[in-house]
């Protein structure tokens, strides 16, 4: 049987030809893009990734620059010449000097800041100078240390050899000195009562006069030259004008006060005056 003709062979290829050319649009090059859609643009070159190597030949970079800065920074905390202690600054001294805090402070001059141990140097002073009721120990940079004291306040001075000791708010005794500080109340103690009912010594009754002056109304604690105390419940206040307040112990002190305070304003005449039943008071004199 006879193939096609070579007319027919030659009708078939133009048409495949024609075909493909339609398939392009005029200008475009390179071959069609599946969906017949050419390529635009110029083709993305992926960027190579880096190896493994050089990601660990980075963090190795990296690691050894942390080290330096770390090591230079220690080096400024504690050989720089700029950062070592030159300078002790005192604050907040009323009756002590500020030459007296220094001395007792021994603040190791010339070391780095950094390495000074502020909380002995707080503990010297509270050991050193008991005056000293809290003290704040800071290092002030680049140079400098910094104490911020506080004093303790006389709240009652007892008499003792011809010399004043001071109690605070606390019962602490914390100074001797040679004469009363100005408006500080003195504490009278009878030698023979002086161990009180139920046994209390000299040191407890110490602290039951010091709490009967913290309950005290400001203006009636201002008015008061003695506290006398004979005993835990024999508790008597000396005020000013010569007036006398039977206060009894300690306890109930706040309703004691209340009461003190209006018998005062009702009875200003009156110089004789019994709180220690605050339900129940008594005023006497004129």
């Amino acid at each position: 049987m006879a193939g096609p003709t070579t007319a027919r062979r030659g009708g078939e290829k133009s048409n495949k030809q024609k075909s493909s050319k339609s398939a392009r649009k005029p200008g475009s090059s390179g071959p069609p893009r599946p969906g017949g859609k050419p390529r635009k643009g110029r083709p993305r070159i992926p960027r190579p990734r880096p190896s493994g190597l050089s990601r660990r030949r980075r963090i190795v970079v990296w690691a050894a620059g942390a080290v330096l800065a770390g090591a230079a920074s220690v080096w400024a905390l504690y050989g720089a010449a700029w950062l070592r202690v030159s300078q002790v600054e005192v604050e907040g001294t009323k009756v002590l000097t500020a030459d007296e805090v220094r001395a007792a402070a021994r603040v190791p001059l010339g070391e780095p800041l950094v390495s000074v141990d502020t909380d002995a140097i707080a503990d010297r002073l509270r050991e050193g100078l008991p005056r000293i009721r809290t003290v704040d120990v800071e290092r002030s940079w680049p140079h400098a240390i910094s104490l911020k004291v506080t004093e303790r306040q006389p709240q009652v001075v007892l008499e003792k050899g011809g010399k004043f000791i001071e109690i605070d708010s606390m019962g602490v005794r914390f100074a001797t000195v040679d004469q009363v500080p100005q408006g500080a109340t003195r504490l009278l103690m009878d030698p023979q009562d002086t161990p009180g009912a139920g046994g209390f010594g000299a040191g407890r009754l110490e602290r039951e006069a010091v709490e009967v002056m913290g309950d005290l109304p400001p203006g009636v604690r201002r008015d008061t030259t003695a506290v006398r105390v004979r005993s835990y419940d024999s508790i008597t206040l000396e005020l000013t004008g010569g007036r006398t307040v039977v206060w009894g112990s300690s306890e109930r002190g706040e309703a004691k006060a209340r009461t003190l305070t209006a018998l005062l304003k009702a009875a200003r005449g009156a110089n004789h005056f019994d709180v220690s039943a605050p339900s129940a008071p008594a005023v006497s004199g004129s």
